[in-house]
């Protein structure tokens, strides 16, 4: 099922993404920079190991892992976290860990686009991608 999300994507809308990083504690200036940025992002699936890249004019990130096991990740703002990503039936739910907090990333496809719901305490952000060809 993790196949279904492989290709390039292009973020077309954003909801609620400042309030989401404000949430985590993300100083204004990134936070402005962060909401202008259009992403791309690539996902890849090299045999069991799932590959993110998130290219943008702001930052680049990149994230390899075997679903259910704990990595190591520095996020684009700079946090330190013990990440696991799973497959809850068609969605890809991305947990991070850091002191004593967590915030829930959830990719899963609708209509042909791949829908990013992100979570941290209350603060709920939805971001819309399209497949590029």
């Amino acid at each position: 099922m993790v196949e279904a999300f492989v290709g390039t994507w292009k973020l077309v809308t954003s909801k609620n993404f400042d309030n989401y990083m404000k949430s985590l504690g993300v100083n204004i200036a990134t936070r402005q920079v962060a909401c202008m940025t259009k992403p791309t992002t690539i996902i890849e699936v090299h045999g069991d190991t799932i590959i993110i890249k998130t290219h943008s004019t702001f930052k680049n990130t990149e994230i390899s892992f075997k679903l259910g096991v704990e990595f190591d990740e520095t996020t684009a703002d700079d946090r330190k976290v013990k990440s696991t990503v799973t497959l809850d039936g068609s969605k890809l739910v991305h947990l991070q860990k850091w002191d004593g907090q967590e915030t829930t990333l959830v990719r899963e496809l609708s209509d042909g686009k791949l829908i990013l719901t992100l979570t941290h305490c209350s603060a709920v952000s939805t971001r819309t991608y399209e497949k590029q060809a």
